[in-house]
């Protein structure tokens, strides 16, 4: 296929914040199994464990604040 011929797709960002909710939920499904599994982890993974899920963390806020633009931009959109 010639690269004339492929051209990019529209940008559909009416699925967004429901993408960005479904993986906030998994990532605090991946973080609460984590913790569980701290009962049986020796001293090392227990701290690797908090170090990923502090990343977790932070991530499920970037994922928030993602959700809070996005919803911005649909009311915007809604506007014109």
């Amino acid at each position: 296929m010639s690269e004339r011929n492929q051209q990019p797709k529209p940008d559909d960002r009416s699925d967004n914040v429901e993408k960005l909710q479904e993986n906030i939920q998994h990532t605090i499904e991946n973080m609460e199994e984590a913790e569980e599994s701290m009962a049986t982890a020796s001293e090392e993974q227990k701290q690797q464990i908090e170090r990923k899920n502090e990343r977790r963390r932070d991530s499920i806020d970037g994922m928030r604040d993602e959700i809070r633009d996005e919803h911005a931009f649909q009311q915007q959109k809604e506007e014109e």
